[in-house]
């Protein structure tokens, strides 16, 4: 089973180029690296709880889990040491084989550039060429640029019925066209 897109370069607004391409096992190193360019603000937006180190389990296991679990991609840029993951996104399909549920992280230095419409255009695209009827994810009620992205790509968003704090986006992606990254 494939990662469910090809690798592709886009250039964002503030003329950068970033490589998007399926994460892998081999990303661990990067992905730490990430981790740790990543402020408490930003990581508290993405786990929606406080998080002062990953969760290597976690992660390792996640990640051997795609593509048959779901899909995830990183965008990366040239770095000394190689490459820097900038921003990263996947889906996990859930239970029923119809839906699934997005998470999505960008780097604060390419925040408002476009890099998260275009994770998750990709990512959405994705799901459709999966045959997935429905994405939806949960978000703070707080994180505004990630529920006017939202808003953007036309997911549905309410409040969470157990949780105050929290909003759930949902997106049917039956009928959508491809989008653009």
């Amino acid at each position: 089973m494939d990662a469910g897109f090809s690798d592709i370069d886009v250039t964002l607004r503030d003329g950068r180029v970033v490589h998007f391409r399926a994460v892998g096992t081999a990303d661990e190193r990067e992905l730490l690296q990430a981790f740790e360019r990543l402020s408490p603000e930003i990581l508290y937006m993405r786990f929606m709880h406080v998080v002062r180190e990953p969760n290597l389990d976690r992660l390792r296991k996640r990640l051997a889990s795609f593509p048959e679990s779901g899909v995830g991609m990183v965008a990366t840029v040239p770095a000394a040491d190689g490459i820097d993951i900038v921003g990263g996104a996947f889906f996990v399909i859930g239970n029923d084989s119809a839906t699934c549920e997005f998470a999505i992280t960008v780097s604060p230095d390419y925040g408002r550039t476009g890099l998260g419409q275009a994770l998750m255009s990709l990512l959405i695209d994705a799901a459709k060429r999966r045959g997935l009827k429905e994405m939806a994810g949960f978000v703070l009620a707080v994180n505004g640029p990630m529920l006017r992205l939202a808003a953007r790509l036309g997911f549905v968003i309410s409040p969470d019925p157990d949780d105050w704090s929290v909003k759930i986006c949902r997106l049917q992606l039956d009928g959508l066209s491809q989008a653009q990254p």
